[in-house]
């Protein structure tokens, strides 16, 4: 089986910054997509950032210039970089990621726990 642990949530004042990471591990053949969503609570899950195996990344309108993400091939990990945060930031933070288990199989969705992101005004 396979997990994603993420790490990094937390309080912040608007503003300031947070750095969330995302760990695959388990039975891992190739990992294709890996990326970042957020749910803020009564709204739906929404996209905001994506990078593949090439590394081309792509990133949601209201992140773009403030967030970056980035990706260890060999830690199997990606990373948020967020700055500038502003409190409608504020949403659980979902890894997700790509992964073939097996070269015979396609790739599945994997989604990890999720980590609290609240930015304060």
């Amino acid at each position: 089986q396979v997990q994603l642990v993420e790490s990094g949530g937390g309080l912040v004042q608007a503003g300031g910054s947070l750095r969330l990471s995302c760990a695959a591990s388990g039975s891992i053949f190739f990992i294709n997509a890996m990326g970042w969503y957020r749910q803020a609570p009564g709204k739906q899950r929404e996209l905001v950032a994506t990078v593949n195996s090439a590394g081309s990344t792509n990133y949601a309108d209201f992140v773009k210039g403030r967030f970056t993400i980035s990706r260890d091939a060999a830690k199997n990990t990606v990373y948020l970089r967020m700055n500038t945060l502003k409190p409608e930031d504020t949403a659980v933070y979902y890894c997700q990621a790509n992964i073939r288990t097996d070269w015979r199989f396609e790739s599945v969705a994997f989604w990890g726990q999720g980590t609290q992101v609240t930015v304060s005004p």
